[in-house]
């Protein structure tokens, strides 16, 4: 790509100081051994510090990113800077000899059938390929990453379809594959073995490993030859055989030392039951004052280049306004709400957002949010679709929706499958033309003046006009958009000239300005459908379609807030609300056909040709719970919340620490993963814990009694856990921080509906009740004609049941409000609920 790495992010990684200087003294008991000299001091330990010059880096090092990891006490790591490589030799071209046939071939994963065919004697991770490693009495190379992941394809052509590499590995080692996305467990124990012994980590990881999976050594992309002083892979790799058979039970040592080490790191309990009272109040300020000090006034965002759009700060941000205005500090909030506005702007008019055929890419290699890394994540789908909709519900700016319905359009186009299942990414590479023999990052996304002009004609120059399309390319905003010219000659759509304003100094209407504007959007789609297109992911993850199956659900009733004169232009579709439900109705139901076990209530994590082998993690849990009561909140029936409680039931007993507090990521019932950790930091995806808390906070004001009380019970002493965190670096922690503060609010509002649920009525009133924004608000509907819902509240909410036969009348939907043990006057139409649910909140934590 044109200015960094595809697949890495930095992270800080939390550790104690006392341990973990411990585990660097340990590793350099031994100055003039192997092991030291690799990881201590030679210069690939020299290349992974922070102080390597920017300028002196090559185009294709390591450039780390952020990306999430695990409780203890906070460390910053600085990012350093290298440019990537835009161009690399496609998987079919190089697979379609099939010189090679290795395990990976009888594999599901896409990530692993990439590599089916090299000449590696890839295993995938298994006992298989552990008893192989203990056989020959060899170490483990192990590899990880994704399909979508530009740095794995470059090591893999560069490495991995070498023969003399391939040697190297086959003799000296145990070669494995793991795909992160299948086996997020086995990622993240190595992940931050790398992480806490460099300061930094990404994809591809690569990881060696003790016959008893203990870490040795490990990086991220290594190019294949020694270069700029710095060592290439095959040097690596025969510096760690030499270590092996010189220094072997040091190397043992070392590994078990540093797995004891972070496995008592990450392992954090609670030292009380619940936080101090005021904590969760201090978290949420000191939180969004933090990422204030880090807001970009210029191009919107928290945060320098490379930006991310990390959705879980623009909720935060927007939750804490909310707060600030409902105790009348509606300065305060107004300054929050202005920096979330400018951000979502940017991000929709900036090349992340790919303006012809809907959705937005990974992230922003340059500070105005404009030369993406292409790749496209169903996890970011889901979370700005969410994020833009909040934006709708407090603004009633349609410009927010406009992106919302983009987003979602894009997926129902392009990322769903004919059983209604959502599928994972598409992938940044591709070939320009059909038989080319090497793909380009971007080729399917980026124009060509000439191809602009060819295909729109009279409308170019205003077309051109509007997003900055010019002959030599317009990649040349920021000095970190292209800086090797990669792109020269070519153009990523960004719009820096306001629509109105550009319409006005045409002499033409805005909705005119804004069709042609559409129309020539479809046409230059009609020609990028003809181009070799990225490699889709099309795995089913659990825990990222419980993201979609939110933002599905609730889009189809916050959408119905819009105007009924509301035009849309292409690649919005202008669809009825109510098909987002269904969308998000058969995603969910997908995942309870292929994934869900009714005898044991357990989920699996994936699915592609049948379920994965992995079992569910927290997350998949943690967000099909969330994305479940989104679907009953938003109008589908009581069947999802019977489902959300049976897998919290199954969540709680798999991953919760009773003892300590908070959830594991992992069950702990596979020998081969080494570490549990309790996940908290919300980064690209929310941690597992914090949505777990919310989904909590919710489930304990739908049920009642005892049940209830167990609910709340658990979401406080999860928080405990995290306590140091919300203190100290509340910034990590953005959705962690809106949950504790949900938790401490004395009286969550309940909105109560009763009404037949298929009249026209009962769906405004539905809309209504979600209009506003509040995320400490509950909606509960129910239909008193229907036994089974009846039967449902009788047994799980008996004062909703009674409300709801109290209240019944056969030619109205009836609503009321409740909050502090008392309800609202019933109201029957849609405007005085509205209205009702807009009253400042007499008392507020």
């Amino acid at each position: 790509m044109a200015t960094s790495a595809a697949c890495v992010r930095i992270s800080s990684f939390h550790y104690n100081n006392n341990n973990f200087s411990k585990l660097c003294f340990f590793y350099s008991l031994d100055n003039s051994s192997m092991l030291e000299r690799l990881l201590c001091s030679s210069s690939l330990h020299h290349f992974l510090s922070h102080k390597t010059k920017l300028s002196s880096l090559p185009r294709n090092y390591l450039y780390p990113f952020r990306r999430p990891l695990a409780v203890i006490s906070h460390r910053p790591i600085h990012p350093y800077k290298v440019v990537a490589m835009a161009e690399r030799t496609p998987a079919s071209t190089s697979h379609s000899r099939n010189k090679h046939t290795n395990r990976l071939a009888a594999e599901h994963s896409p990530y692993l059938l990439q590599h089916a065919h090299n000449p590696v004697d890839w295993f995938p991770w298994g006992e298989e390929a552990f008893a192989e490693a203990r056989k020959r009495d060899v170490p483990i190379f192990l590899s990880i990453g994704y399909s979508t992941c530009h740095w794995c394809h470059v090591m893999e052509v560069e490495s991995f379809e070498d023969e003399g590499v391939a040697k190297l590995l086959n003799d000296w080692f145990v070669s494995i594959k793991v795909d992160r996305e299948e086996r997020p467990d086995v990622d993240k124990v190595y992940m931050t073995y790398v992480q806490a012994l460099y300061g930094g980590g990404g994809w591809p990881l690569s990881v060696f490993l003790s016959p008893d999976l203990k870490p040795l050594m490990g990086g991220t992309y290594f190019p294949p030859e020694d270069k700029y002083g710095r060592p290439g892979f095959k040097t690596i790799l025969r510096k760690v055989k030499d270590a092996w058979d010189k220094k072997r039970d040091m190397l043992a040592q070392s590994g078990a030392f540093a797995i004891e080490q972070l496995s008592e790191a990450l392992s954090a309990s609670a030292s009380s039951n619940k936080l101090p009272d005021e904590l969760p109040q201090n978290a949420l300020h000191l939180c969004a004052e933090q990422l204030s000090k880090s807001y970009d006034s210029r191009f919107g965002g928290f945060g320098s280049a490379p930006k991310f759009p990390r959705p879980v700060e623009i909720q935060m941000m927007l939750y804490h306004s909310k707060k600030l205005e409902d105790t009348g500090k509606s300065g305060e909030a107004s300054e929050g709400q202005k920096m979330v506005w400018f951000t979502l702007q940017c991000m929709a008019k900036g090349g992340i957002h790919d303006h012809v055929g809907g959705g937005f890419h990974r992230y922003s290699v340059d500070e105005r949010w404009h030369v993406p890394h292409f790749e496209k994540m169903l996890y970011d789908q889901g979370q700005l679709a969410n994020v833009y909709l909040d934006a709708f519900s407090l603004t009633k700016d349609v410009f927010y929706t406009y992106i919302c319905r983009d987003i979602l359009d894009y997926l129902r186009r392009d990322m769903i499958g004919p059983g209604g299942e959502i599928f994972s990414a598409e992938d940044a590479d591709s070939t320009e033309t059909e038989g080319a023999t090497r793909k380009k990052e971007g080729a399917f996304y980026v124009w060509t003046s000439k191809e602009v002009e060819d295909i729109l004609g009279e409308h170019a120059i205003l077309f051109k006009e509007h997003y900055y399309i010019k002959p030599t390319g317009n990649c040349d905003l920021s000095r970190m958009s292209d800086p090797h010219n990669e792109f020269k000659g070519k153009n990523v759509l960004i719009e820096l000239n306001d629509s109105s304003a550009s319409g006005s100094k045409l002499g033409m209407p805005l909705e005119k300005y804004l069709n042609i504007l559409g129309e020539c959007r479809r046409k230059l789609f009609d020609v990028r459908s003809k181009r070799p297109r990225p490699h889709l992911d099309d795995k089913v993850i659990v825990s990222w379609n419980g993201l979609v199956i939110s933002s599905f659900a609730r889009a189809s009733k916050i959408l119905k807030s819009e105007a009924e004169s509301t035009m849309f232009n292409f690649p919005v579709v202008g669809s009825d609300p109510k098909e987002y439900m269904e969308v998000a109705e058969r995603a969910a139901s997908f995942i309870r056909r292929h994934l869900y076990d009714e005898q044991t209530h357990r989920l699996q994590h994936s699915f592609r040709n049948g379920p994965s082998k992995a079992p569910g993690f927290l997350d998949d849990y943690a967000f099909l719970i969330s994305g479940l009561l989104d679907l009953y909140e938003f109008g589908s029936g009581t069947k999802w919340l019977v489902w959300a409680i049976e897998l919290q039931n199954t969540q709680d007993e798999l991953f919760l620490d009773r003892e300590g507090g908070g959830y594991f990521n992992t069950t702990g019932e596979d020998p081969s993963v080494l570490l549990r950790v309790k996940e908290d930091h919300d980064g690209a995806e929310p941690s597992g814990n914090s949505v777990s808390v919310i989904n909590l906070v919710r489930l304990a004001s739908i049920v009642a009694g005892s049940k209830s009380d167990y609910y709340r019970q658990n979401a406080e002493h999860s928080l405990a856990v995290f306590e140091t965190r919300l203190k100290d670096m509340a910034m990590a922690v953005p959705l962690m921080c809106c949950a504790a503060d949900m938790l401490s609010v004395p009286s969550r509002k309940h909105v109560v509906l009763v009404g037949h649920k298929s009249s026209v009525d009962f769906e405004n009133m539905l809309a209504a009740a979600h209009a506003s924004y509040d995320l400490n608000k509950t909606v509960i509907h129910i239909d008193p004609a229907d036994t089974e819902e009846m039967d449902f509240w009788e047994e799980h909410n008996s004062n909703n049941a009674s409300m709801a036969r109290n209240n019944f009348s056969a030619d109205k939907v009836v609503a009321l409000v409740c909050q502090n043990f008392s309800c609202s006057p019933p109201v029957t139409d849609p405007i005085s609920l509205e209205n009702l649910l807009l009253e400042k909140p007499s008392s507020t934590a």
